[in-house]
C-alpha cells in the first residue's frame, strides 16, 4: 500500500509540512496549489525539496472550472491548463487533479464536458501528463461519481481519468457498490477523508470538518472495500479540511494520518486478503479483559497521604517489589500501584507532572502481540533497563507521554505479582469496601488531542467509540467521549478541554498535560459500600443540598430513597435501560479524584451530574500554582 497526504491537511509552510509527511512515513505528497504560491521557492526548487524528503508528488490541485464552459471562457481555460501543466512539468509531477465546476457559467451536458477533456487528455499527452477529474459533491452539474465516470468514459483518453474522493461519494450517500465496476487502469488516485456526521451545508462541511479515516463517522471502510474490489493498486490518500488540523502540531496529525491509513489497510486485508492496497500482516484488534493495575507516580512525602486515601476506600498494602521503592494496593480485581523511585521513568514523569496515574496496564490475549499491533500503528514503543529478576512488560507511550502496559495470562507476565514482588502483612484495621473492578479510566486531554487518542485506541483495541458529549463545567464546555468494549470490561473515557478555566484545562495546566485524571471503581451495592467507606474515615465529596430536592422532582423518586442519596453524597441518573449510582472523593494533589459507581444495566457516565460533581471538586482544589507539599 502506497500512502500520500495533501500539504492542505496541515499547519506550517510547505518545508514544515513536508518534514512532517516525510517523518511520519508517507509514501507521497498532493501539493495544494495555495501551500505552493505562498512559499518563495521556485517549481523546480519545490520539487527537488519533495523529492529530497524520499517523497514523490502524486498530484498538484485543484485545477477549477474547466468543463462545459462558453467561449471565451473556454479557451482560457485552456490556456490556464497549459500553465499549470508548464508548472507541474517543472515541479516534477504528471497528475492535475480537476475538480468538477461550480461557476454559475457552466453549461451542463456529458458530452460537452467529455469533449472538453478528451482536448484536455490530448493536450496532457503531448507532455507526458495525466488528467484526474473529481465529482465535488457541490459540483454545479457534476456531484456524483458516477456521472464523472460517465465523462471520463466518453472521452476515452489514456490520459483522462478518474479521481475518486471518499468524502464527495459518502456525504452524499452515494451507493459504493457502483465504484466496483470502474476498471483499474481508470482510477487514477483515491483520496480520503472521514467526517462526524453534522446536517449542514455540504461545502462548509467539507472545508471545516473533515477528519482522518476512523476519527468520523462516515462508512470509509465499505468505500475501501468497493475500490479494492476494483483491483485497484495506486496510492491511498488523505485530503483533508480541519480548522483544527490547519492550528494544530503538523507532526503529531501527519502520524495520525498514516496511522489512519494503516490500520484502514489492515481492515481491507481481512475482508479482501488479496487486495493490493493491504498493509502487511498485523495482529488483529486486541481484546482486553480488563484494567490490570493502574500506577502512581508520587514521591516520598506525599505518599502516605495517598496511601490513607486508598486505604480509607477499602484497599490493603498487599506487596511491594523486592527491589524498588513500589508498593501493591489491592481489594477485589483492582490493583493500585504507588511507585515513589527516585529513578527510572515514574522518577522523570513525577519530577514533571506531580503525583499522577502515569500508566496503566491492561489484561489482553497475547501482551506481546497488543505492542506489535501499536507499534505496527505508529505508536513508540516504551522499553526501560530491568533490574535482575524482573520481567519485561511490553509497553507503548500513552495520552500525555505516559504508558500503557499489556499483561497476559500465558506467558511469564502470568506471574509477575509473584515473580517481582513480595506479599507483606497489612496491619490496616480499615474494612474492604467492595468496590469489584475498575469501571472505567478518565482521561482528560486538550482538545485538539481528541481525535489522536480515539483513533490510538480503536485502532489498537476491540472496542469502539460513542457519540461526544457535551459536559456542562460553571467555566465553560468540555467534550467527552468514550471508547469501550461491549463487555464493559473496558471503558475510556476522554475529556477534551478548551478552555483553561474549567476543571479539566486546570488539572492539564496545573499537571503539564494530559492524563488520567479519575479512576472509577464498580461495586454491586453502593449504600453498602457508602457504610463502609464512612467507617473507614472516608470522606465523600460534599454534594450541594439543592441537587437532591431538584433530583426528587425530576426523577420523581420516594423521599425515602432521596434521603438514603442525600445522606451520603450519592448522585443518581438514569437511562433507558436502568439505574446509575456515583459517590467520589475530593480531589487530591494537582486534580485527581475517585469515583464510585453501581449500575443496574445503566449504559452512560451520568453526564447529567457533571456540573453538580465539578462544583463540589472545585471546593477542594489547591490554589493554582501552588508548589506541592
Amino acid at each position: 500500500m502506497k500512502t500520500s497526504i495533501a500539504t492542505v491537511s496541515l499547519s506550517g509552510d510547505l518545508k514544515d509540512k513536508l518534514d512532517a509527511i516525510a517523518k511520519a512515513g508517507f509514501d507521497g505528497v498532493e501539493i495544494f496549489e495555495n501551500d505552493f504560491l505562498v512559499f518563495d521557492e521556485s517549481p523546480r526548487q519545490v520539487g527537488r525539496m519533495v523529492r529530497d524528503h524520499g517523497l514523490e508528488i502524486t498530484l498538484f490541485q485543484p485545477f477549477r472550472d474547466f468543463e462545459g464552459m462558453p467561449e471565451p471562457l473556454r479557451s482560457r481555460t485552456f490556456d490556464r491548463a497549459e500553465r499549470k501543466f508548464d508548472l507541474m512539468q517543472e515541479m516534477g509531477t504528471d497528475l492535475v487533479l480537476v475538480c468538477s465546476n461550480v461557476s454559475s457559467a457552466a453549461i451542463g451536458g456529458l458530452d460537452r464536458a467529455a469533449a472538453d477533456f478528451h482536448e484536455l487528455g490530448d493536450r496532457a499527452a503531448k507532455r507526458g501528463l495525466k488528467v484526474g477529474y473529481e465529482a465535488l459533491a457541490w459540483g454545479r452539474h457534476i456531484n456524483d461519481h458516477r456521472d464523472a465516470w460517465e465523462i471520463v468514459r466518453r472521452a476515452d483518453h489514456p490520459n483522462v481519468g478518474l479521481i475518486l474522493d471518499s468524502f464527495h461519494t459518502l456525504s452524499r450517500k452515494i451507493d459504493v457498490n457502483s465504484i466496483r465496476s470502474i476498471p483499474k487502469e481508470k482510477i487514477f488516485i483515491i483520496q480520503l477523508a472521514d467526517a462526524p456526521l453534522i446536517d449542514m451545508d455540504l461545502l462548509y462541511w467539507s472545508r471545516h470538518f473533515r477528519n482522518m479515516p476512523g476519527e468520523g463517522d462516515l462508512p470509509v471502510l465499505d468505500f475501501m472495500n468497493a475500490v479494492a474490489a476494483t483491483g485497484y493498486d495506486g496510492y491511498l490518500s488523505l485530503e483533508i479540511f480541519n480548522d483544527q488540523f490547519r492550528g494544530g502540531n503538523a507532526n503529531a496529525i501527519a502520524v495520525d494520518g498514516r496511522r489512519s491509513l494503516v490500520y484502514l489497510g489492515d481492515q481491507v486485508r481481512r475482508a479482501e486478503p488479496e487486495s493490493a492496497l493491504a498493509v502487511p500482516e498485523m495482529p488483529a484488534r486486541v481484546a482486553v479483559e480488563g484494567v490490570a493495575f493502574v500506577e502512581f507516580a508520587i514521591d516520598e512525602a506525599e505518599a502516605p497521604q495517598l496511601e490513607a486515601l486508598i486505604a480509607t476506600l477499602g484497599f490493603h498494602k498487599a506487596a511491594k517489589h523486592k527491589t524498588k521503592s513500589v508498593t501493591v494496593f489491592r481489594q477485589g480485581g483492582i490493583n493500585l500501584v504507588v511507585n515513589t523511585e527516585r529513578r527510572g521513568f515514574a522518577a522523570s514523569s513525577y519530577l514533571v507532572h506531580g503525583t499522577s496515574a502515569y500508566a496503566m496496564g491492561l489484561l489482553v490475549g497475547d501482551a506481546q502481540a497488543a505492542r506489535s499491533r501499536a507499534v505496527a500503528l505508529g505508536a513508540e514503543p516504551f522499553d526501560q533497563p530491568l533490574d535482575p529478576g524482573e520481567i519485561e512488560m511490553p509497553a507503548v507511550r500513552g495520552v500525555g507521554g505516559g504508558i500503557v502496559y499489556f499483561l497476559d495470562r500465558k506467558s511469564a507476565l502470568a506471574r509477575i505479582w509473584d515473580v517481582e514482588f513480595e506479599p507483606v502483612a497489612d496491619t490496616s484495621t480499615v474494612a474492604p469496601a467492595g468496590l469489584e473492578a475498575i469501571d472505567h479510566v478518565a482521561q482528560t486531554m486538550q482538545y485538539d488531542e481528541l481525535l489522536t487518542w480515539l483513533l490510538f485506541y480503536t485502532s489498537l483495541l476491540e472496542a469502539h467509540k460513542t457519540p461526544v458529549v457535551d459536559i456542562v463545567d460553571p467555566s465553560g464546555i468540555v467534550r467527552s467521549q468514550v471508547v469501550e468494549n461491549a463487555a464493559g470490561s473496558l471503558r475510556i473515557t476522554m475529556n477534551g478541554a478548551e478552555n483553561r478555566n474549567t476543571l479539566a484545562g486546570r488539572f492539564i495546566a496545573e499537571t503539564f498535560g494530559s492524563g488520567i485524571q479519575h479512576l472509577a471503581f464498580r461495586t454491586n451495592d453502593i449504600f453498602a459500600t457508602a457504610a463502609a467507606l464512612s467507617a473507614n474515615g472516608f470522606v465523600s465529596l460534599a454534594i450541594s443540598p439543592n441537587y437532591y430536592d431538584d433530583l426528587e422532582a425530576r426523577f420523581g423518586l420516594e423521599a425515602r430513597m432521596s434521603e438514603r442519596l442525600r445522606s451520603h453524597n450519592i448522585l443518581y441518573d438514569r437511562d433507558e435501560h436502568g439505574e446509575y449510582f456515583q459517590l467520589y472523593s475530593p480531589t487530591f494533589a494537582e486534580g485527581f479524584f475517585f469515583e464510585i459507581v453501581e449500575r443496574r444495566g445503566y449504559r452512560g457516565y451520568g453526564a447529567a451530574n457533571a456540573i453538580f460533581r465539578i462544583a463540589a471538586l472545585r471546593k477542594h482544589l489547591r490554589p493554582a500554582g501552588m508548589p506541592r507539599a
